[in-house]
């Protein structure tokens, strides 16, 4: 996996009118770059709605076969997802 197949992430700083009104009183943008690592990027882009976590970690230990604890960190990759709302499940 090279640079280019990393995924980069846009994320709202804020979704509430306050928050997103008190961004334009300081010019400054609602959002942020959330850059993921190879793991996550390949963890993301399996993430389309019609495969299950067992097809993902099935995927996960032929793309990274030298990982240890792949079936932990996926867990907890998509617990955090779901944590900061990035992903729902």
């Amino acid at each position: 996996m090279d640079a280019a197949d990393l995924v980069t992430l846009i994320v709202p700083k804020f979704t509430g009118k306050l928050g997103k009104s008190f961004c334009k009183v300081l010019r400054r943008g609602n959002t942020f770059e959330a850059h993921l690592d190879k793991l996550g990027s390949a963890i993301w882009n399996s993430c389309d709605g019609t495969r299950i976590v067992k097809d993902i970690l099935t995927e996960l230990t032929k793309q990274f076969p030298e990982e240890k604890n792949l079936d932990q960190r996926l867990f907890l990759f998509l617990q955090q997802l779901k944590a900061l709302n990035y992903l729902t499940y």
